[in-house]
């Protein structure tokens, strides 16, 4: 677990020292080069809107009364779990953080 988490910092840490590396050197202008952290950006996004659309079609594809039912009836029985429990973690951080008073 703390292997994961030190090479999760050292990677944001290469990443951020690169974008700032970058913010020094004299700016050239080429109309082509763009930062690590936009290229970055641009490629999770487009990976992102992707994978929407893939949701989409499928769904499409597979649009049943009964499927969207048993969806909707799903949704808002684990939105209900989770609004419950993110009370109860609320309050027992709340009394954490208070103390005994």
């Amino acid at each position: 677990m703390r292997t994961r988490f030190l090479l999760a910092l050292l990677l944001v840490l290469l990443v951020v020292g690169f974008e700032v590396q970058g913010a020094l050197l004299p700016q050239q202008e080429e109309p082509g080069s763009r930062s690590l952290l936009t290229r970055m950006q641009e490629s999770l996004s487009s990976y992102w809107d992707s994978a929407k659309e893939a949701a989409r079609g499928l769904y499409r594809k597979t649009h049943l009364n009964t499927v969207d039912e048993k969806l909707r009836d799903m949704y808002s029985k684990s939105t209900a779990a989770v609004t419950t429990y993110a009370g109860i973690f609320t309050d027992q951080l709340l009394s954490l953080l208070k103390g005994d008073q």
